[in-house]
């Protein structure tokens, strides 16, 4: 069997340049080792994606929008940083710009969900479940999948959307940097009496990360952040005892907060690629880079790097080219890696800085936020890196040299 595009993983990011493939004159194999029934309805996963302007846009693009049901989508309207029990806060308005929301919040099963019902009919795309990918080989013109259970499908290019864990990408020779925080990220849906009017939290306490993330009503996204060696005993607390410490910890802001769901746990561990190519192939998605959910921006990431990577093939097929050639997938990785590095290490270092509780450290954090709330240019840059929403993050800086007298 032959294929020009071999996608291994139906996650976000597989399934989004699979979408972006539908209406081109190639055919696409897109497989998961997952079943077809999880595939095709997923379940709840106590996740909530805050899509910047530029990943709505997106995925308006890819027909995905209109297919995402729009009663489950919250606007992010406003974002507050605490520091501890410091007067320290950073916040975030999208009333003093021209955007009407931060950012969008989106349950991730509601996602998964459009994406696959976007790509299940289309004709040009098939989709193989319950199966796994054991090697891929480059034979020049063309690479081998091979399959686990040794079937073999040839393509011009193959693409790794398999996870932060990615098994293929090791297969192909590709090393990653991947960084163990030791910590645990707990997450579950809680109602409070009080409206967040669509504010979201990010409250760095002393020895815990506590962030709030505003869903449709008077219920919320809460995400605990705590060491490994913590993360049982709170997964075991009862829900009286749970809500007790939330309401507890968020000082009563909104009043008594309920669990509404169930408590999922997530390990945090960061991942990224050293390269994001090799011959005919190409990582997107965590495949590529797996970042910490601090600045939420993982999701993003990879609808970013799918967006960049479906735009120079679309145009090698539109001029005839070569849609696996050196060129192409060298374009890709230069137009992507740059930013996903910045963003990677630079998210590391705010994680550094901000779960720090020696002495010293948390008098930094506390100038670090009382200066970039203060200076307007550096508070811009921060605004326009969680949104996506302007072209140009230089613009304050521009504005400001103009000004001055040389």
């Amino acid at each position: 069997m032959a294929y020009d595009i071999v996608i291994i993983g139906a996650g976000p990011a597989g399934l989004s340049f699979a979408s972006a493939m539908i209406n081109e004159k190639i055919k696409v194999l897109l497989v998961e080792k997952s079943s077809l029934e999880s595939l095709s309805t997923p379940q709840p996963d106590g996740r909530e994606i805050a899509l910047t302007h530029l990943s709505l846009k997106i995925l308006k693009k890819l027909g995905v929008w209109d297919l995402v049901d729009q009663t489950e989508v919250s606007l992010l309207k406003e974002a507050k940083v605490f520091d501890g029990d410091s007067p320290s806060l950073l916040n975030f308005k999208s009333d003093n710009s021209s955007i009407d929301a931060l950012g969008y919040l989106v349950p991730n099963y509601q996602i998964r969900k459009a994406l696959y019902q976007r790509v299940s009919d289309a004709k040009n795309i098939d989709i193989i479940t319950d199966s796994a990918i054991d090697d891929v080989q480059y034979k020049n013109e063309y690479s081998e999948v091979v399959f686990s259970d040794e079937r073999v499908v040839k393509a011009k290019l193959v693409i790794a959307a398999d996870s932060r864990f990615s098994s293929i990408r090791r297969k192909v020779g590709i090393p990653a940097l991947m960084k163990d925080f030791s910590k645990v990220m707990i997450v579950t849906k809680m109602t409070h009496e009080k409206s967040h009017e669509n504010i979201a939290l990010e409250c760095f306490d002393y020895g815990q990360t506590l962030a709030l993330l505003p869903m449709v009503g008077n219920a919320s996204s809460v995400v605990l952040t705590v060491k490994t060696n913590q993360s049982d005993e709170i997964l075991a607390m009862s829900d009286e005892s749970f809500n007790e410490k939330i309401t507890k910890d968020f000082r009563g802001s909104l009043g008594q907060m309920t669990q509404d769901g169930t408590r999922y746990s997530y390990p945090l561990i960061g991942v990224h690629a050293q390269t994001f190519i090799t011959d005919r192939f190409a990582l997107i998605g965590d495949a590529a880079v797996g970042m910490h959910p601090v600045t939420a921006h993982g999701f993003n990431l990879g609808l970013r790097g799918q967006d960049i990577l479906t735009t120079l093939v679309k145009e090698a097929l539109e001029h005839g080219q070569d849609i696996g050639s050196k060129p192409l997938l060298k374009l890709f990785e230069k137009k992507h890696i740059n930013l996903t590095r910045l963003m990677f290490f630079g998210t590391n270092g705010v994680v550094a800085l901000f779960t720090n509780d020696a002495p010293v450290i948390k008098q930094v954090r506390k100038f670090v936020l009382k200066f970039a709330e203060h200076f307007p240019p550096i508070k811009y840059l921060i605004s326009n890196h969680l949104t996506e929403a302007k072209t140009n993050p230089l613009e304050p800086f521009e504005k400001l040299l103009k000004k001055l007298p040389f």
